[in-house]
């Protein structure tokens, strides 16, 4: 029988589970994650405000393995051997036929002083961080901002820090103590979030603006101190600093012979395969794919490339051609804990709806829907 294995318990290595399930009851599935459990990261934004909690983020993921007949290895890949059809882990090797790559990114974490920076994205952990420093401020100064990696642009994750943005705004006008904080966005390009739309940027920066948000745009970040961000265009106090660098591939993939791209992603073609590889597919935050360069890193792309590689890899193994591609497509509600700006975007076009409340509870309802097939 043929084995598959599967590198992440993400939105991408999940997917990809119940697509090949619904299409082979009986192929071996193997997936490899350090824990058996799945971080809902999109609800991550609601934490600080005590709108969601740890049991809304983190769900278990054992009876769903039963439920599916999955083999869960709880270890952490260190390489591949014999042309990646042996995953080396720190407790094991493990055999495949066919391999599927959904172990995300890697923040780049290079820039001086970038330990004095919480990165939301890190995790629950980081969040609760965010929370506790928050509870804590009787004022200050508060920056919060991204960049992207250079050598491959696509390869952010701005959105969330928009929603960290208005959400803490919309938190401390709540608590009665918004005039005491002073909110600074930041960001190396002049026009953020331009992926989405450039009229979601004006949007964005109109929302600013309202809610009396500084920026602080198109300088390059230099560094970070304590209490400080500093840019070539100047530098400013920060008492509680926010930061999502750009992304890259994880340190595993240089212990592998597989194609890379320049900014450090695996290099995949349309079907999401691998390039040069055999029987080797990438999804999600770890490839780099070709399409335009508003593709966006996000839950909804990854799923939508996890189902395409998942009927590609059951091709190939019953020796037929890769066939199915995925579509593009950008699709996101901006959350500021009481209103959502719904956005979305593909090759024909794109839609952007006004900030309003029915958008917040819709986000809320669909994380409900979404995780209720994995609880």
């Amino acid at each position: 029988m043929n084995k598959i294995t599967i590198i992440g318990s993400g939105f991408a290595g999940l997917t990809a589970v119940r697509t090949l399930r619904k299409n082979d009851k009986h192929i071996q599935i193997t997936l490899i994650s350090p824990k058996a459990e799945f971080v809902y990261m999109p609800s991550l934004i609601w934490i600080p405000s005590g709108i969601a909690n740890n049991k809304d983020i983190v769900i278990p993921l054992n009876r769903f393995f039963k439920r599916m007949n999955i083999c869960h290895i709880s270890g952490k890949v260190i390489g591949l051997e014999n042309r990646a059809r042996t995953v080396i882990t720190s407790i094991g090797e493990y055999e495949n036929d066919a391999l599927i790559i959904a172990s995300g990114g890697r923040f780049i974490k290079k820039l001086p002083g970038i330990e004095h920076a919480i990165t939301p994205c890190d995790g629950l952990s980081a969040v609760e961080q965010i929370r506790d420093r928050i509870q804590v401020m009787d004022s200050g100064n508060i920056a919060i901002g991204f960049a992207t990696n250079p050598n491959e642009l696509s390869a952010t994750r701005g959105g969330p820090m928009f929603e960290f943005l208005f959400g803490l705004d919309t938190q401390l006008r709540q608590e009665g103590r918004r005039d005491k904080f002073n909110l600074i966005f930041f960001s190396p390009t002049k026009k953020p979030g331009v992926r989405l739309g450039e009229k979601a940027v004006i949007n964005l920066l109109s929302e600013m603006r309202k809610r009396n948000i500084n920026t602080h745009l198109g300088h390059k970040i230099k560094s970070f101190e304590i209490n400080k961000v500093i840019t070539e265009g100047g530098e400013f106090i920060a008492d509680l600093i926010l930061f999502m660098p750009g992304m890259t591939g994880n340190h595993w993939f240089d212990n592998t012979e597989l194609e890379r791209s320049k900014g450090g992603l695996l290099k995949a073609d349309k079907f999401c395969q691998v390039k040069g590889a055999e029987n080797i597919f990438v999804v999600g935050d770890s490839g780099s794919f070709p399409g335009p360069d508003w593709m966006p890193k996000q839950a909804h792309m990854a799923d939508l490339q996890a189902i395409a590689a998942a009927k590609n890899v059951l091709d190939v193994l019953n020796d037929k051609p890769t066939s199915h591609t995925f579509k593009v497509e950008l699709m996101c509600i901006i959350d500021s804990n009481n209103k959502g700006i719904y956005i979305s975007r593909t090759l024909k076009g794109g839609l952007m709806l006004p900030s309003c409340r029915l958008m917040h509870y819709a986000k809320q309802i669909f994380s409900w829907r979404y995780l209720r097939q994995y609880r």
